[in-house]
């Protein structure tokens, strides 16, 4: 490595060749929007989020996440659209500590 060079980010490489590849694992797309979350590219990170979405709506930590980083970013009616989502997707899945944790975050919105 060079002294002042950017530090690659082997995990976040990894994630988009995996995800630019077509995978259907939700792990991948979700681990690729919360490396773009951890660098503040908040556009990325929503666009990989919606793509997760689209793919797997059923994949609740992705409301909670993506519903604090707009937050974080300062777009709060987009976040609690996210939030708001997740809580319905999390009580038709019966799963109350999801449900708990979703209506905690929409608290802190209000």
């Amino acid at each position: 490595m060079t002294a002042g060079g950017p530090i690659p980010n082997k995990r976040l490489a990894f994630l988009e060749k995996v995800t630019a590849e077509g995978t259907e694992d939700p792990l991948a797309w979700y681990g690729l929007a919360m490396e773009y979350r951890k660098l503040q590219r908040w556009d990325e990170a929503l666009q990989t989020f919606t793509t997760l979405r689209t793919r797997k709506a059923d994949y609740i930590a992705m409301y909670l996440m993506c519903g604090q980083m707009l937050d974080e970013a300062g777009r709060r009616a987009e976040a609690r659209k996210w939030l708001e989502s997740g809580l319905t997707v999390a009580n038709a899945k019966g799963d109350s500590h999801a449900a708990s944790e979703i209506q905690s975050a929409l608290g802190l919105i209000d």
